[in-house]
């Protein structure tokens, strides 16, 4: 009798995901969805063939001399910035991923944010809880156009391009991107997007919206120089990864109002928030939810369990992220 290979899910996801894969595997599921430290998940996985994991669980050097049998990790996300791909490598441990999957709900939530920056309507909605709306004036909360404005992406993969297609098509706004390589024409005729150089971006972006991956290479892409070249009425809104954004450069930006306002989904040292941030009004502050429709997230979860079963059955993932050179 084959034994099946062991499984854990590392946070509580959609039970009838797990379902599926108990059809596959010996499954471990966190259902008390406890956020585990570092040795507590490298217990875990000691046993285990493959992992679930959400994004948040850190693959790396340590953990996988700590667990000898690992082979794959399915990250129920796009981003996979918490593996440490080279140890992969080393290791013989291949990665997945989500993409496409979460394109367009990402690219709705990453324009909903920009246009509730721009709007302010945080700052707002707080002003009308506390009660202090007793009259109207001329200004109160006047806020920056969205419409015919200039909308600049830093960073142009599928989520990128899905919000240029939103503001060129649906707003009638210029965009404008950066990218590490340029788009065919054929793509950018379809996004009605230009490109131009980072300094251009930050020069003429009344808008300016980050979607690139973390690296090392992008880490604080956005800091206090970058923001000093941004126009004092444009908006920041980052929905790309913690650490692409000087957090602590942003708040002061946004106290000394060097920027009008910014939209962040994701921060630095996640879930914790810089206190600054907490503190200054003209910032719209969600957790991370830029993917989180219910269809969505199914599909994430549906694909992160493909791409186990697809490992175990065929000997391939359908989305890995990097090629190991060694077989476990």
């Amino acid at each position: 009798m084959t034994t099946q290979p062991r499984i854990l899910v590392a946070r509580r996801i959609f039970p009838e995901v797990v379902q599926r894969l108990a059809q596959h595997f010996e499954v471990q599921a966190n259902d008390a969805d406890l956020a585990w430290t570092p040795a507590e998940l490298a217990a875990q996985l000691a046993d285990k063939d493959g992992a679930l994991t959400t994004g948040s669980q850190r693959i790396d050097a340590a953990l996988l001399a700590a667990c000898p049998r690992l082979k794959i990790v399915a990250n129920m996300a796009v981003g996979y910035n918490n593996f440490d791909l080279p140890a992969m490598t080393a290791a013989g441990v291949l990665g997945s991923n989500t993409p496409d999957v979460l394109t367009e709900t990402t690219a709705d939530f990453g324009f909903a944010l920009l246009m509730a920056t721009a709007r302010r309507m945080t700052e707002s909605e707080h002003f009308l809880r506390a009660g202090l709306w007793q009259s109207w004036s001329y200004d109160m909360f006047a806020g920056a156009e969205v419409h015919g404005s200039t909308l600049g992406i830093l960073g142009m993969g599928r989520i990128g391009q899905g919000i240029a297609r939103r503001g060129a098509h649906g707003f009638g706004m210029r965009v404008i991107y950066h990218n590490r390589s340029r788009l065919a024409p054929e793509l950018e005729a379809q996004c009605g997007a230009q490109y131009v150089s980072k300094d251009e971006l930050l020069a003429q972006a009344d808008h300016l919206m980050l979607v690139l991956p973390y690296s090392a290479q992008s880490h604080h892409a956005i800091g206090a120089a970058e923001l000093a070249r941004m126009k004092p009425s444009a908006t920041l809104v980052n929905i790309a990864r913690g650490g692409i954004v000087d957090d602590a450069a942003l708040a002061q930006a946004l106290r000394q109002r060097r920027i009008a306002a910014a939209g962040l989904d994701v921060f630095e040292g996640e879930p914790a928030v810089h206190p600054e941030l907490l503190q200054v009004p003209n910032v719209v502050l969600t957790p991370h939810i830029a993917s989180a429709t219910l269809p969505t997230r199914l599909a994430m979860a549906n694909l992160a369990a493909d791409n186990l079963i697809a490992f175990f059955e065929q000997g391939r993932a359908l989305t890995p992220v990097h090629a190991p050179t060694l077989q476990k």
